[in-house]
């Protein structure tokens, strides 16, 4: 094992600037294109449930990809897979915005995701190795605002471009910027990881990719086949059963590709499963509130935006305050506070109408924001910090993983049942009111409030998901900062006696 710097050698600050950069756009572009989503339908002649794949596909890669990230931070230098990943990430942004067709799109966001998900690992892997336990709070708390804010700020964005300009305006407003910090990058970037020379595990890539995209492809097949459909039971089949073949081999060969024997570490699990839920959580409202504000109640793409913008200010300016309370009193009071807050808010999506006001919409998203934001760096950074040292590169890629996994499903997930639901409740509206399909006026208000329903049932599921996280919160056992300090100076007098 060769280091590649030492702590002095480096300014701490600088390369966590770079990299919270290249995260932040990174992040940025996961949600960019929801607030467009109805343009893309038009411009295409695409339904619904296609249209999520260029969200779906996103994080797909991500997740499949993200396994891989443990051998490559081992393998290579932080240097050489920070401009690897902007490399990537602005071509596909380049091909996403000149795409003369939807599969075209397809293949760009799959790059840009490629370059994504190399760089979502190492971001946290770097901070890891420059910051102490007592202090990776504080740091982990900046890097909150990119994880958090960042998706956050997008649909405002989108709103307001896609209103004035075409949606292809998106991508190239992020394509200077992500050369910009490829740029900066390579001036002033340095090496803070250690490398080895790890052997590929060529047949653990290919068990993980069919696992991890079968399982996906199911989840997003149910909205348009149902879930009784072939289309969806047997990719989820085949991707469970891979999966296990997968978690089989990583636990017999000497060098794991991902080690799953982290999950041995009960902080680490309770965290890992956490976050997955808020995932799922985080992204029922990106993705269905902006549907549901345009398609249901209207509201022009800018005022969609809008709708989401003092969560999202918020939640980038309570990132690093949370961060610090963090260090000081630990995860899971934050974490007990922060999702009960989410599950009211949650719930108060359920009980979404026609005449549900703007104002409405946007203080319940607000509080919602307020409380993930309490929630997604420190359980994180409390998973992260039960375990090794030397286990961290596997536990940010096990991590991330299923971050990018649960959240790919939640979107498939809660799309899928807004539809199934909708499709259903506007058969029931029709046959009950006893309405003439050739009656376009009836037809249309029955179809805005069965979709509505709809909308009100996946939420509800996605209130139950945080109910589940919450039950999990009061096992989280992660010692506060101070605590951390004084069990380090005991284990020294030891070592020294």
């Amino acid at each position: 094992m060769t280091q590649t710097a030492s702590g002095p050698g480096y300014n701490r600050g600088l390369i966590l600037g770079v990299v919270i950069a290249g995260a932040i756009v990174a992040f940025f572009n996961q949600t960019l294109l929801n607030v467009a989503l109805p343009h893309l339908m038009q411009d295409f002649q695409i339904s619904t449930s296609t249209v999520q794949w260029v969200v779906t596909i996103y994080m797909l890669v991500n997740g499949v990809l993200i396994p891989t990230t443990a051998f490559l931070m081992e393998k290579f230098t932080t240097r050489q897979l920070f401009l690897t990943a902007m490399c990537l990430f602005s071509v596909g942004t380049l091909l996403c915005g000149t795409a003369p067709n939807f599969l075209s799109m397809l293949g760009g966001r799959m790059v840009q995701a490629a370059g994504a998900g190399i760089i979502m690992p190492l971001m946290t892997n770097v901070i890891f190795n420059m910051y102490p336990k007592e202090k990776r709070g504080s740091a982990m708390g900046f890097v909150g605002v990119a994880m958090v804010f960042a998706p956050a700020i997008g649909p405002t964005l989108s709103g307001w471009v896609v209103e004035h300009y075409p949606w292809r305006v998106l991508f190239f407003i992020i394509l200077p910027i992500a050369l910009a910090v490829l740029i900066a990058a390579y001036f002033l970037l340095k090496n803070v990881t250690e490398t080895e020379n790890p052997r590929f595990d060529a047949w653990g890539v290919v068990l993980s990719t069919i696992g991890f995209g079968g399982i996906l492809y199911g989840f997003s097949s149910a909205g348009g086949y149902g879930w009784r459909s072939l289309h969806v039971i047997v990719p989820i089949l085949v991707g469970i059963i891979s999966l296990l073949f997968f978690v089989r081999r990583q636990l017999t060969i000497d060098h794991a590709m991902l080690e799953f024997r982290i999950f041995r570490t009960p902080t680490y699990t309770i965290a890992v499963l956490i976050s997955l839920l808020l995932n799922m959580t985080l992204f029922s409202g990106l993705i269905l509130l902006p549907v549901f504000v345009q398609n249901i109640l209207g509201l022009s793409p800018v005022q969609s935006g809008l709708l989401l913008l003092p969560g999202s200010i918020l939640m980038g300016i309570m990132s690093p305050i949370n961060g610090r309370l963090f260090d000081k009193y630990g995860a899971k009071w934050l974490a007990i506070i922060g999702l009960s807050i989410t599950i009211v808010t949650t719930f108060g999506l359920t009980k979404l109408s026609l005449g549900t006001t703007f104002w409405y919409l946007a203080t319940i998203y607000t509080m919602r924001s307020f409380g993930l934001s309490m929630l997604m760096m420190p359980v994180m950074t409390a998973g992260l910090n039960s375990l090794p040292l030397r286990l961290n590169p596997h536990g940010t890629a096990m991590s991330n993983t299923l971050n990018a996994i649960g959240g790919a499903i939640g979107t498939a997930l809660f799309v899928s049942i807004m539809t199934i639901r909708s499709e259903t409740y506007i058969t029931q509206i029709v046959s009950e009111r006893h309405i003439n399909p050739a009656d376009q006026a009836q037809m249309g208000h029955a179809t805005l409030q069965g979709m509505t329903m709809g909308t009100n049932d996946a939420f509800l599921v996605a209130t139950c998901f945080a109910v589940a996280a919450l039950i999990l919160a009061f096992f989280l056992n992660d010692a506060p900062g101070p605590q951390r300090e004084r069990v380090r100076a005991r284990g020294k007098v030891a070592q020294q006696t």
